[in-house]
């Protein structure tokens, strides 16, 4: 299932085994065997490094928990949601406020 995600993703974006290999630094063939499920336990440092490139969470890769692999949630946005959690922020609010920025960029375009 590892396999699959990560060869899912990286065809996703038009990329080829090779060049995974060559951002994350792992061996062509280690990833073949991954996609292929011949090697079916990674490291977690392959899979770190993996998600890093492929710009999806580690629980994507591991898990496939998300809503949306091509929308990377990093550490910052991570951060920031629960800041706005903690200050009592409700999502009506932060969807009132996107609403209002997108009709203020809209403004500014015009």
């Amino acid at each position: 299932m590892i396999g699959d995600r990560i060869q899912a993703l990286r065809k996703s974006r038009g990329m080829s085994m090779s060049e995974l290999a060559v951002r994350t630094g792992f061996a062509k063939s280690y990833i073949s065997s991954i996609e292929r499920g011949v090697q079916s336990n990674p490291s977690i440092h392959f899979v770190e490094k993996i998600s890093e490139v492929l710009g999806v969470s580690v629980n994507y890769i591991v898990l496939g928990e998300t809503n949306n692999p091509d929308i990377p949630l990093d550490d910052d946005w991570v951060e920031l949601v629960l800041e706005a959690m903690n200050s009592g922020l409700s999502k009506q609010q932060f969807r009132e406020y996107l609403e209002f920025n997108k009709w203020r960029l809209q403004k500014e375009d015009e």
